[in-house]
Order: structure tokens, then C-alpha cells, then sequence
């Protein structure tokens, strides 16, 4: 198979491959957008607390810790095309194992099945991330990251849509016996995009300094003998934690934040967010690189981001639920910045440095549960707190952490 690096890329249209790209990110956001069904739906029909519940996303997001740098390993053995096709079959065991925990009604069954999930989302980010970056000039990279966010945000309110569409009730009315019919179908979905990523035309891709023959494209990497010597990438690494935490809570959260404010049909709630997601992206792909750079983008938009955190924890409780789409109008243009800003200058480092940046999602493991404590402790409205000081922190990686070289 041959392979292309960025002296050839201008060449080469890569419309086909991004629209299969396009496919991959709506099955991680669809993926994940189950759990913000999961979350209620186990609160009330295992009749545990929220701190308890949040546990699914917890599990979900820590395959990302455990198997980041392994999967990095399984793309440098067998390429892109065929991880991605693994990821799928492992997103299909997880989906599997959810049927044997909802007739058991087993919260331990359910965090299993959640984890394999999360291993299938991390093989998956694992490549699709560094794919879109490297598919093309750098400069442009925040922009193709949009077009991809688009698809992944859409897909999470979707997940929730479909799981009521299907079962036919509200999710405040569903038991888990309910949920086997709409599992089965979303299986057997999943295998078959496993079956069509193995056939479709995606070319290898490598970054600019990745191999040894085209050092020179990126000097500043030559003289690097760790990927600890890149302090922009380790800025960059906590920036992603943190920002995955707070998106996940702003995606996440609304079905159950609807539901504790006592809202009619909560899980339509679940747009809230995805509309100022993908508004945000749309902007991004007007806007990047021509207009604005990804560090001027990421600069704007960690402003919202403070300023629609802030909104939330404030303003009335009736109100509040809607400032959220303002946090995920900050959130927006935070991955498609902070990736390309992060990896930028790696050279042969590049794929450590994505599995570095892959680890990083763990952010949405260990930060949403915080925010199922603080619910339980101070309400679901002052829980929203926990995102405040995360933007204030991507404000500073945009104004200066980005820049730092050594």
C-alpha cells in the first residue's frame, strides 16, 4: 500500500475518505450518546444515586487510560483501515453484553459492558483523530475536524432519540427489559460498518517528519529524544482532559438535568447542546484557517465557554437548562483546536503523541462523576461549577500554553 505524506497531499482530493471519516465520528458520538439515556434510565430502574449512575460514563471513558497507548501500538502493526474495522467488532461485544445486564438488572454487568464500549471508542479515536489531522495541510486541520464534530455531535442527541423512537416510551416510563430490542438492532449495525471499513478506499496517511526520509519537513522535532520534550503537547494533553470532562457533562448531563428540574419528556432535552455544537463547527468551517487562526478560534471560544458556564450556575433554575448550549458553543471549536495546536511540530513523535492525546479523553472518566457527587451533595444546577475553572484553564492554554517550545 502506498503512502502519502504532505509534500503530495495538495494533489490528492480526499472528499470520499472524509465522508467515511464523517461515518466513524457519528458512531463514537452515537456510542457515547447512549449513556446519557443509560444514566436516568439505571437511576430510576436500579433505584440508585447519581453518583452511582454517572459510573457508566466513568467506565466508558477509562478504556481510554488503559488501551490508549496500546492502540497505538495495533495502528503502527496493522495500519488505520483494519483498527478501525477492529473497533467496531469490540463497540458490537460491548453492545452485546448490555443484553444480559438489563435482564439481570446488574449495575456491575452494565459498567462491563460500558468498558468494552469505551475500549471500541478508544481504537476508534485512536485513529480517526490523528487520520482527519494528518489527511491534508495542518493549518486547515481545525477546519476538517469541524466537518467531522458536526457528525459526532449530531449523533449524540440521536442515540437517545432512537432508544425512545424505538422502545416507544418516555425514558422516565422505560424498564430494562425495554432496551433489548433497540441493542440488537444498533449491533448488527455496528458489525456491518466493521464489514465496510475493511472495504472502503482509505488511503495510508503519514505525518510531515513521521519517517525517517522526511525529517527535514520538521526540524524543530530532529534534535527531540522523548515525547516528554514537547511542553506544548503536555499543555495540550491536560487542556483535552479537561475539556472532554466538560463537554461530556454538557452532552451528557441534560436528559438527567431535565428530568431533576421535573421537564416534560426529558430526553428531548438532549439538543440543547448539540445545536451549539454544531453551530460552532459550522463556524469553525467558515471561518478556519481563512478568517481566523485555530489559536484565535480557540481563544473565542473558551471566552463563551466561561461566559455560558457561568450562565448556567447562575441564572434561574427554569432558565439555566438552556445557557448550556452556550458551554457547548465554547466546547465546539475546543477539540478541533487544542488536537492540530497540540500535535503540531511532533515529526516522529506524532503517534505517541496521539495516544498521549488519546489517553487524554480518560478526562470524560473521571470528571462526570464528580459532577453526579456535587449533584448529590449541593443539586444538579451547582454541579454545573466544576466546568468553570476547566475553561478558565483552555482560555490559558489558547493565550499561551500553545506557544511554549524548548
Amino acid at each position: 500500500m502506498s503512502t502519502q505524506t504532505s509534500a503530495d497531499k495538495q494533489a490528492v482530493s480526499y472528499a470520499l475518505p472524509l465522508v467515511i471519516l464523517g461515518t466513524m465520528f457519528f458512531s463514537i458520538g452515537f456510542a457515547l450518546g447512549i449513556n446519557s439515556y443509560l444514566i436516568p434510565l439505571l437511576n430510576q430502574a436500579l433505584d440508585i444515586s447519581s453518583s452511582e449512575s454517572y459510573l457508566v460514563l466513568a467506565a466508558t471513558f477509562s478504556a481510554f487510560i488503559v488501551f490508549g497507548y496500546p492502540a497505538s501500538l495495533v495502528i503502527s502493526k496493522i495500519g488505520y483501515k483494519k483498527t478501525m474495522a477492529l473497533s467496531f467488532l469490540m463497540f458490537s461485544l460491548g453492545f452485546f453484553l448490555y443484553l444480559p445486564s438489563a435482564r439481570m438488572e446488574s449495575l456491575t454487568l452494565f459498567l462491563i459492558a460500558s468498558f468494552i464500549s469505551g475500549m471500541g471508542n478508544t481504537f476508534l479515536q485512536a485513529t480517526v483523530n490523528p487520520y482527519v489531522t494528518i489527511l491534508g495541510p495542518i493549518e486547515s486541520a481545525a477546519k476538517r475536524i469541524s466537518i467531522m464534530g458536526i457528525a459526532n455531535k449530531l449523533a449524540w442527541p440521536v442515540a437517545p432519540m432512537f432508544l425512545a423512537l424505538v422502545i416507544g416510551k418516555s425514558v422516565n416510563e422505560v424498564s430494562l427489559a425495554d432496551v433489548q430490542l433497540p441493542f440488537i438492532i444498533i449491533i448488527g449495525v455496528f458489525l456491518l460498518l466493521g464489514v465496510l471499513v475493511l472495504l472502503a478506499p482509505l488511503p495510508e496517511v503519514k505525518a510531515a517528519g513521521e519517517d525517517e526520509s522526511s525529517a527535514d519537513e520538521c526540524p524543530y522535532a530532529v534534535g527531540k529524544t522523548s515525547i516528554w520534550q514537547f511542553p506544548h503537547l503536555l499543555l495540550g494533553v491536560l487542556a483535552l482532559f479537561l475539556y472532554v470532562g466538560a463537554e461530556t457533562i454538557s452532552l451528557g448531563t441534560l436528559v438527567d438535568y431535565a428530568e431533576s428540574l421535573g421537564m416534560p419528556n426529558p430526553e428531548y432535552y438532549a439538543w440543547i447542546a448539540p445545536v451549539g455544537m454544531v453551530t460552532g463547527y459550522l463556524a469553525g468551517i467558515v471561518f478556519i484557517p481563512k478568517y481566523i487562526s485555530q489559536s484565535k478560534a480557540l481563544l473565542i471560544v473558551s471566552v463563551i465557554a466561561v461566559v455560558g458556564s457561568l450562565s448556567v450556575v447562575l441564572m434561574p433554575q427554569e432558565l439555566s437548562i438552556y445557557f448550556v448550549v452556550l458551554m457547548a458553543l465554547g466546547c465546539s471549536l475546543m477539540w478541533p483546536a487544542i488536537w492540530p495546536l497540540a500535535m503540531t511540530d511532533l515529526g516522529r513523535f506524532t503517534k505517541t503523541g496521539s495516544s498521549l492525546m488519546v489517553i487524554a479523553i480518560v478526562g470524560g472518566a473521571l470528571i462526570p462523576p464528580l459532577y453526579g457527587v456535587a449533584k448529590d451533595a449541593l443539586g444538579a444546577q451547582n454541579a454545573y461549577w466544576i466546568a468553570v475553572p476547566i475553561f478558565f484553564y483552555i482560555l490559558y492554554y489558547a493565550l499561551k500554553g500553545h506557544k511554549i517550545r524548548v
